[in-house]
C-alpha cells in the first residue's frame, strides 16, 4: 500500500492549478527538523530583522492593546494619539538573542503597524513608517545591551503603510508607495527641500477597492536600476531619472500577487563570473486570485494560487516560465538559503491576508531548487505544528536554520474561540543539510579569515572538512540580512563568489579558497553580510563580514 504522503503527493500531482505550468514534486521522504525555541516570546512576531551581532529586532504593533510582556524597569509608554491604551506599560518590540536563546523588551512610541526598513552598513536598522502618528515617523535601533528604539518624529514627506524599502547603491534607502501613496522618496535626506516622487506604475496596478499592489517586491538589478513587480506586472525603473527603462511581460493568468492577494518573491542567486552577472532571475511563487479579498469578506474563501512564474530580467525580451508548487499557498515567506536554494514557508492555502480571511493553514515547507531541471525543483519538507498565518514572519540566520514567529489574524491579541489564536510562539526550522550525519562533510570557517574587505578584493578563506572533501564542489556564498514582514523579505539576495574552484589543502583536514569580493556596489550594496563555504550542497556556519 502506498504511504499516506505518497497518496499525497499522487493526488497534487494529478490536480495542478494549470496546465500550462509544469509540476513535478520529488517523492522522497520530507527533511527537516522543527525545535521551539520559546513558548513565548510576549509579542506576536510580526516584523523581524537579523541584526549582525546575532540578534534580532522584532515588532508587531502598538495599538493591539496590552501585549505579554512588561517593558523594564517599570517604564510605561504614554501616548496620546493611541486609540487603544493612551498609557501602556507593555512592550511591542523585543531583541532576541540567537547565541543565548532569551530576548529582552524594547519601548517603541509611536505604532510600527504595518511598516518596513533596511539594515544599513553601520549595522543599524532603519525603519519607516507605520499606521497613526506612526506613518510619517522614521526609528533607528542600534543593537547593544540596554540600547533602544530612536524616533525622528518627521523623517518622512509622505504617509508610509505597507511600503517597501530597498538599500541602494549610495547607501540611501527607497521607500515605495504604501496605502494611497503613488510615490516613492528617499532617506536620509540630501535637503530641506528634497521631495517625493510621482510612481504611475503603483496607479496602474491599484485593483479599485482591492488595491493588490501594496508592498511591492522590489529587487536592486545589476544594472543599478529597480526591478519593481506589483500586482500581476513588473517594471524596470531608473529611481534617479523617475524613468521607465522596461515594461515586463504580464504574469501568465493575470492574477495579482502582492497585498491582500499576498504571494511572496526573491531574487534568485546572482553568481559572479569574471567579475560580472550576466543572468539575474526572480521568482514569484503563491497569492490569491483577484477577488479573494472581497469573497473572504463574504465569507467564501478562495483557493490560494499554486504558480510559480520565473523570469530573466536580464534578458533582452524576457519571458515568465511558469510552475507549480506542489501545494497552493497564500501568505507564504520565501527565503534564500545559502545553498543557493529557496524555502517556501508559511500562509494558507485558502483567502487571503487581512483580518481573519485566511484559511487552512500549509505547515509543510516545500523547498524550490533553482538548478534544477525544469518540473523537479520542488520537494516538500517536514511540517510545523503551529499555524503561521496573517502576520507570520521568518528569517535565516548564522547558523542555517530558518527562525519563525508570529500569526494574527486578529484586530487585537486573541487566544480564544478563534480559529487561529494569536501566536507567541517562536520556534527554529532546521534544513536537512543541518542533519549530524552531514557533520564530516560539513566546513567549518577557521578564526583569521577575513571579515571586511572591499569591492573586487581579493578574499582568504581557511576552513575544515573532517571527511572526504570535494574541492570541484565548494563554493562561497553571500546572503544578505533581509527586512521580513506580510511575506516578503526587502533587501534579500545571495551572491555566488567567483573563485570556489580554487580550494586547495593546506594542513590535516584543513582547506584554503580564494574568492573575489563583489565588483560593485551595483551588485552587491555596501553593508553586512553572511558569507557561507557550501561543500556538497552542505554549508558552514556562516560568519559576519562587512563589504564596502
Amino acid at each position: 500500500m502506498p504511504s499516506t504522503l505518497t497518496t499525497l503527493l499522487i493526488y497534487l500531482l494529478t490536480t495542478a492549478a494549470t496546465a500550462t505550468a509544469i509540476t513535478t514534486t520529488t517523492t522522497t521522504k520530507p527533511s527537516g527538523k522543527w525545535t521551539l525555541l520559546q513558548p513565548n516570546i510576549g509579542i506576536t512576531a510580526m516584523h523581524m530583522q537579523l541584526l549582525p551581532n546575532d540578534r534580532v529586532l522584532i515588532y508587531d504593533r502598538t495599538d493591539f492593546g496590552a501585549s505579554n510582556l512588561s517593558l523594564a524597569d517599570g517604564k510605561c509608554r504614554e501616548d496620546q494619539n493611541d486609540v487603544i491604551l493612551k498609557k501602556d506599560c507593555t512592550a511591542h518590540s523585543i531583541e532576541y538573542d540567537v547565541v543565548s536563546n532569551t530576548f529582552r523588551p524594547l519601548m517603541v512610541q509611536t505604532d510600527v503597524w504595518c511598516s518596513s526598513g533596511s539594515l544599513v552598513a553601520d549595522g543599524t536598522i532603519v525603519q519607516t513608517g507605520g499606521f497613526n502618528d506612526g506613518d510619517h515617523v522614521v526609528r533607528v535601533y542600534k543593537s547593544c545591551d540596554k540600547c533602544d528604539w530612536k524616533e525622528l518624529k518627521a523623517g518622512l514627506i509622505n504617509r508610509r503603510w505597507y511600503a517597501t524599502n530597498h538599500l541602494l547603491p549610495s547607501g540611501r534607502q527607497i521607500i515605495i508607495g504604501g496605502r494611497r501613496q503613488y510615490n516613492y522618496e528617499f532617506y536620509p535626506k540630501v535637503s530641506k527641500s528634497e521631495k517625493a516622487y510621482n510612481l504611475p506604475f503603483l496607479v496602474q496596478t491599484n485593483d479599485p477597492n482591492l488595491e493588490n499592489n501594496l508592498y511591492p517586491f522590489v529587487f536592486l538589478n545589476t544594472d543599478g536600476n529597480l526591478f519593481i513587480f506589483a500586482n500581476n506586472r513588473a517594471i524596470l525603473f531608473d529611481y534617479s531619472l523617475n524613468r521607465v527603462v522596461k515594461n515586463y511581460p504580464q504574469i501568465p493568468g493575470g492574477e495579482p500577487r502582492n497585498y491582500p492577494s499576498t504571494g511572496s518573491a526573491v531574487l534568485l542567486p546572482l553568481r559572479i563570473v569574471q567579475r560580472n552577472v550576466t543572468v539575474v532571475e526572480v521568482l514569484v511563487c503563491g497569492g490569491a486570485p483577484k477577488g479573494a479579498f472581497v469573497n473572504a469578506q463574504n465569507g467564501v474563501f478562495d483557493g490560494a494560487l499554486k504558480t510559480c512564474g520565473r523570469i530573466k530580467i536580464s534578458d533582452p525580451s524576457p519571458k515568465w516560465v511558469m510552475e507549480s508548487m506542489p501545494l497552493a499557498r497564500v501568505m507564504g515567506d520565501m527565503l534564500l538559503l545559502p545553498t543557493g536554494d529557496v524555502l517556501i514557508i508559511n500562509g494558507g492555502s485558502k483567502g487571503s491576508a487581512g483580518w481573519e480571511y485566511g484559511r487552512n493553514p500549509v505547515r509543510y515547507p516545500v523547498l524550490y531548487k533553482p538548478d534544477n531541471p525544469l518540473g523537479h525543483r520542488f520537494k516538500i519538507e517536514t511540517p510545523s505544528t503551529i499555524p503561521r498565518m496573517y502576520h507570520s514572519t521568518a528569517i535565516l540566520i548564522r547558523d542555517g536554520r530558518v527562525l519563525v514567529g508570529g500569526s494574527n489574524p486578529h484586530i487585537y491579541y486573541n487566544f480564544t474561540n478563534v480559529l487561529y489564536p494569536t501566536e507567541l510562539r517562536f520556534e527554529a526550522f532546521s534544513p536537512s543539510y543541518l542533519d549530524p550525519r552531514l557533520s564530516n562533510s560539513r566546513p567549518k570557517i577557521l578564526p583569521g579569515s577575513q571579515t571586511r574587505f572591499g569591492y573586487g578584493d581579493r578574499v582568504i578563506i581557511r576552513f575544515m572538512v573532517l571527511g572526504h572533501m570535494d574541492p570541484k564542489s565548494v563554493s562561497v556564498t553571500m546572503v544578505a540580512p533581509s527586512f521580513n514582514t506580510h511575506s516578503f523579505s526587502m533587501n534579500q539576495r545571495l551572491l555566488i563568489l567567483e573563485g570556489g574552484n580554487t580550494t586547495v589543502p593546506v594542513g590535516k583536514a584543513t582547506y584554503q579558497v580564494s574568492v573575489r569580493a563583489p565588483p560593485s556596489c551595483y551588485i552587491a550594496p555596501a553593508n553586512y553580510y553572511l558569507m557561507f563555504v557550501v561543500h556538497q550542497q552542505i554549508p558552514s556556519e556562516g560568519i559576519w563580514v562587512q563589504l564596502g
